[in-house]
């Protein structure tokens, strides 16, 4: 199979979704792996890597694109991109197809089988593509919020851990998923006072055993959340409904309750955002105020440290790469049930009922693409 690995162009997107080492183990499978010249530059990836490796590095995102059978990207293709996605093209990426409409549209349009990493899902409901990139935005989570905390950033000055004789900030994690559990992990080591909020009360059973004791766990519900943020002072939105729009915690009228200078970090903002007045932002200006309340929330926070993130991503998607490339779509998609919830857009129907539910869009029968 040809495979297409073009340089990411969303903002500050530094990221690239093949290592040399990933394309050694496809080149080594007789495929033939086209690098768009410098998309692994920012990871740290040089093209002579890639060539040693055995791939080819091709000059243009409009070369990689006509060539490709199939595209492995690391963010959903924008506006620009749109045009030279092809009609049959696998397109193997994250999309969160759900928190925007028009590239939903676009991907319908283009005729292109469009596999999301993020609804790749196994028997025991787990997100495998997911994990690793949540796992980063979850410890970056804590690591930005921190920062954000210091006044000269309008946060409300306060030391994360605190110090001997003065207490520690408190933060708030809703949702104790992979993102919440890293990110309580991460804020508990530096010393502050955590609760995870969550509906799930097994989950918060191990959360409980597993966790610091600086670590609480509480039962999220509306009035709940509605007392909790008055005196968090970072708050981290960790919440995921597999391909599906985020649900909304924390609405408009909470931020005139919280203190001045409160942090809001919204990892649920690539699926739409659990926060009501999140909305998407970008490394370069990360931040915004509503009500004297600091919002970070950046659609692709794993990218601002790429070279960690590139290795986890690829670790994680190239087994299933390497299943695509050998089998093509269909076949690896009827043999591992994994693949096929990855399936979202095939030849312009919706077949992933989160995307065709946000979008009020007729839901296709994924069988009948498989047959």
């Amino acid at each position: 199979m040809i495979i297409g690995v073009p340089k990411e162009i969303k903002n500050n997107e530094n990221r690239v979704a093949l290592t040399p080492a990933g394309a050694q183990e496809l080149v080594k499978r007789g495929h033939s792996v086209n690098v768009q010249k410098n998309a692994g530059a920012d990871s740290g990836f040089s093209d002579e890597e890639y060539v040693k490796a055995g791939a080819k590095i091709t000059a243009t995102a409009e070369e990689v694109f006509s060539l490709a059978e199939m595209i492995i990207k690391v963010k959903e293709p924008i506006e620009q991109e749109y045009k030279l996605i092809k009609k049959d093209q696998l397109v193997f990426t994250y999309f969160h197809f759900a928190s925007y409409e028009p590239l939903t549209k676009a991907m319908i349009a283009s005729g292109a089988v469009c596999l999301a990493y993020e609804t790749v899902e196994r028997e025991d409901r787990s997100l495998p593509l997911l994990i690793p990139m949540s796992e980063v935005a979850g410890r970056m989570a804590i690591q930005e919020g921190a920062k954000y905390l210091e006044k000269p950033l309008k946060g409300r000055g306060i030391l994360l851990g605190g110090v001997p004789g003065v207490k520690p900030a408190k933060v708030l994690v809703l949702g104790g998923g992979i993102v919440g559990a890293n990110a309580a992990k991460i804020a508990a080591g530096m010393g502050a006072d955590v609760t995870i909020m969550d509906v799930n009360l097994n989950r918060l059973r191990y959360l409980d055993d597993v966790m610091p004791k600086n670590v609480h766990t509480m039962v999220s519900n509306e009035y709940s959340i509605r007392e909790m943020v008055r005196d968090h002072d970072l708050i981290i939105g960790a919440v995921l409904i597999p391909g599906a729009k985020a649900p909304m915690l924390v609405t408009r009228d909470m931020l005139k309750t919280m203190r001045p200078g409160t942090v809001l970090v919204d990892v649920a903002v690539d699926q739409g955002g659990c926060i009501e007045t999140c909305k998407p932002t970008t490394h370069e200006n990360p931040t915004f105020i509503i009500d004297d309340v600091v919002h970070y929330c950046v659609a692709n926070m794993p990218g601002a440290v790429p070279y960690t993130s590139t290795l986890a991503l690829t670790n994680a998607t190239l087994p299933y790469a390497i299943r695509l490339a050998n089998l093509g779509w269909k076949k690896a998609c009827q043999e591992s049930a994994d693949l096929r919830k990855g399936l979202n857009v095939i030849k312009g129907e919706v077949v992933y009922k989160g995307v065709a539910d946000t979008f009020n869009l007729p839901l296709s029968d994924v069988s009948k693409f498989l047959q």
